[in-house]
């Protein structure tokens, strides 16, 4: 049979079924999407997990006024040694340009978790490992800031003595959306989780790709949001410093727990792959 009719046959049959009213065979999932699909569910519940967590107890560790005033104050006598305490400065630069204070409210509304999760997506995607690492660390950091914020509560800047004016709850009302006041704790300044995750996410990207363009926009996410904290009266200086430190802290052990199982993994692999001699090679004697 030619390649002509070889073909001729071929459309002859699929035109049979097709005018057969059979339905189509639904294919299966293979033993490897299966696989993906287990190795997967386990990252995002986790994820899940830590975020309403996180929501959770930060909302339920909301401490007295006075204690986060005290703290605060602490706070700002630290920065006025360390010669840190720019905030009414710098916002006083910014407060009266309606278009630039605009901008800085979106960045600190929806430059951060909605851009995290498209982050965190895109790493389970196509980066794995990574993935792991990011969320990982964001674990670790997080558990570390809401320990901070319970014995530690720090009223922010804009609502302590200094004058300065609360621009994203004056200005907007879409961040009581994606964050409600019944799982926002007003007292949990230090450290700024909304910096060191920020900055966990460059610190994905980077790892990720060579390329230019995203490399330069994750520096810009990072470097857009430390300043945006301190300019809409949300974090002082230190605070945002203190989620860097907690959000390297957190990357790094992350490596080292991921290049420690991936050692094992090799070792384990390797004996598998090469046992070792049995009594017998090793005498010189036959079994």
């Amino acid at each position: 049979m030619n390649i002509v009719a070889l073909c001729a046959h071929r459309a002859r049959y699929m035109v049979s079924k097709a005018l057969s009213g059979r339905s189509p065979r639904v294919s299966r999932p293979t033993a490897a999407s299966s696989r993906i699909a287990l190795r997967i569910a386990p990252r995002i519940g986790i994820v899940l997990a830590a975020v309403i967590g996180y929501f959770g107890v930060r909302g339920l560790t909301d401490s007295s006024q006075a204690k986060a005033l005290r703290n605060a104050a602490h706070v700002e006598a630290a920065e006025r040694v360390l010669h840190l305490d720019w905030e009414p400065q710098l916002q006083s630069l910014v407060v009266n340009d309606q278009a630039i204070t605009r901008l800085l409210n979106w960045i600190y509304i929806y430059g951060h978790w909605p851009v995290i999760a498209l982050i965190l997506i895109w790493l389970l995607s196509r980066h794995p490992a990574l993935f792991s690492r990011a969320a990982g660390a964001m674990l670790l950091s997080g558990s570390a800031g809401l320990i901070a914020f319970a014995a530690f509560p720090v009223a922010p800047p804009r609502l302590a003595a200094l004058g300065m004016t609360d621009t994203v709850t004056e200005q907007s009302s879409a961040y009581r959306v994606l964050q409600p006041s019944a799982f926002t704790n007003q007292y949990a300044a230090m450290p700024s989780l909304h910096v060191g995750w920020n900055l966990l996410m460059t610190l994905a990207i980077l790892a990720a790709t060579r390329k230019i363009w995203l490399r330069v926009l994750a520096v810009a996410l990072t470097m857009s949001m430390d300043a945006t904290v301190v300019l809409t009266a949300n974090h002082y200086v230190l605070d945002a410093l203190a989620g860097v430190v907690l959000a390297e802290l957190g990357w790094y052990a992350m490596g080292r727990l991921q290049n420690r199982a991936r050692r094992q993994q090799r070792t384990t692999t390797r004996d598998t792959n090469h046992p070792a001699p049995s009594v017998f090679v090793l005498t010189g004697q036959r079994g």
